[in-house]
């Protein structure tokens, strides 16, 4: 009789707590009635139903939490393995790792789109890069030009445009003037460095950029490509190699010492200014292309990792038939063995030179540069048209355009306007196929 009422008794008290939603006292009545033996009443059995389910609960959810935090651990691991495997698939000895990281850092500050498997449209520049250089720029050009007769500077300026400006005609300039290379600094070379920086970038995301770059710049005018290349160093020093695994040999072949001289000039008045410098040694060769013969003999014999020939077709068939005969000559003697020939042309102007209309068939653009390639005795790496509005083909209203989309040239600008007359703005743009070819 004391047991049931003992039962009864610790049942009531129960209730009231799980009434009260005192649970902690419920579960302790709930032990004390299980270990008397005693018959658990419906409520007694419903809230014990709840206590494992509720037990049941908990352990489903830290079993969840515990495979979230493995699978967690997992997946950040597995981002390192395939950050590692990304460089591993790179990391051919004697070359640069290419970076993500930095990669999608430059394809982003130069809105790099790839339109198709050969085409970029290539709309932005790095700001605090070009920027800089623009101003250092503008600012040896004024002096340059102010050092000038006020009563002659016009008529030295003329006609070294009119000469330039051949090249809207299809003709090849003689680039001999007394201020030709101040006129193709204002008019063509920022344009022309930004190509060979995306050039340089192209070929370093590749994989193919070496820790010691041995470069042959064929008809380098002012060393357009060595520039190109020293703005892109800079704006990927935390990414390379120190100075003291990275070396860069450039070798100038030049016809007109003048543009060299200038070139020279700007360029030891530009390195002033950097922090940091490049571990990198430089030679000018002063040579005609078209009598080459004796300076042929003095050029490295299989020594450069990069021979370079950029905007340098020319219009007239028989001084490109020359040429290449050249610029074949110089690729068997002078490339070393896995070395690259970096081509980098106009686009209309290669169109042009072969006789055929410039075309959106990515076939037939593919036939035609392997084609060019051939007769320069050279294999075909990879090419991209790069461009600044997405197409091949000709773009009627270009002035609106790169008013509503291109980079300014903030501080070339103004001197164009002021020395050359031109009553606009002008823009970085690009229009030029850059191609890797082998032997």
């Amino acid at each position: 009789m004391t047991n049931r009422i003992v039962t009864w008794w610790r049942s009531h008290r129960l209730n009231r707590a799980i009434a009260q939603g005192n649970t902690q006292f419920a579960e302790k009545l709930l032990q004390q009635l299980e270990k008397s033996d005693a018959r658990l009443s419906l409520s007694a059995k419903l809230f014990k139903q709840r206590l494992n389910a509720e037990r049941t609960c908990r352990h489903y959810r830290q079993q969840v939490n515990t495979l979230h935090q493995k699978l967690q651990h997992s997946h950040e691991k597995l981002k390192k393995l395939e950050h590692q495997e990304f460089l591993e698939a790179f990391e051919t000895p004697g070359f640069i790792p290419p970076d993500p990281q930095f990669i999608h850092s430059i394809i982003e500050k130069l809105k790099l789109v790839e339109c198709d498997a050969a085409k970029l449209q290539c709309t932005g520049i790095y700001e605090e890069i070009f920027y800089d250089f623009e101003y250092h720029l503008a600012e040896f050009i004024t002096e340059e030009l102010q050092a000038i007769s006020p009563d002659k500077l016009p008529d030295y300026l003329s006609e070294a445009l009119e000469d330039i400006e051949g090249l809207k005609r299809g003709l090849d300039p003689q680039y001999c003037f007394k201020l030709t290379p101040h006129v193709y600094f204002l008019k063509y070379f920022l344009e022309n460095v930004y190509c060979t920086y995306i050039a340089w970038f192209l070929i370093y995301q590749s994989g193919l950029l070496p820790k010691t770059l041995k470069i042959l710049d064929i008809a380098a005018g002012p060393g357009t490509v060595a520039y190109g290349l020293s703005l892109f160093l800079q704006s990927s020093q935390e990414f390379l190699p120190s100075p003291e695994e990275f070396h860069v040999s450039y070798y100038s072949l030049e016809q007109l010492d003048n543009f060299q001289y200038r070139g020279l000039q700007f360029w030891r008045r530009y390195l002033e200014t950097q922090s940091k410098a490049v571990n990198a040694y430089f030679r000018f060769d002063t040579g005609d292309l078209f009598n080459f013969n004796d300076k042929l003999s003095k050029i490295p014999p299989a020594f450069f990792n990069f021979i370079i020939v950029s905007h340098c077709l020319f219009a007239n068939p028989e001084k490109r038939t020359v040429a290449h005969q050249v610029y074949r000559q110089i690729f068997e003697k002078s490339l070393r063995k896995g070395g690259y020939v970096l081509l980098i042309v106009q686009g209309t102007k290669l169109f042009k030179a072969n006789n055929w209309p410039k075309t959106e068939d990515v076939n037939q653009e593919k036939i035609l540069i392997k084609d060019f390639l051939k007769d320069l005795d050279l294999e075909l790496e990879w090419y991209k048209y790069v461009t600044s509005t997405g197409m091949r083909t000709y773009l009627p209203n270009f002035g609106d355009y790169s008013r509503k989309y291109l980079p300014v040239h903030q501080h070339i600008s103004p001197l164009m306007q002021e020395y050359l007359k031109i009553p606009f703005e002008s823009h970085y743009s690009i229009d030029d196929y850059i191609i890797l070819g082998k032997r």
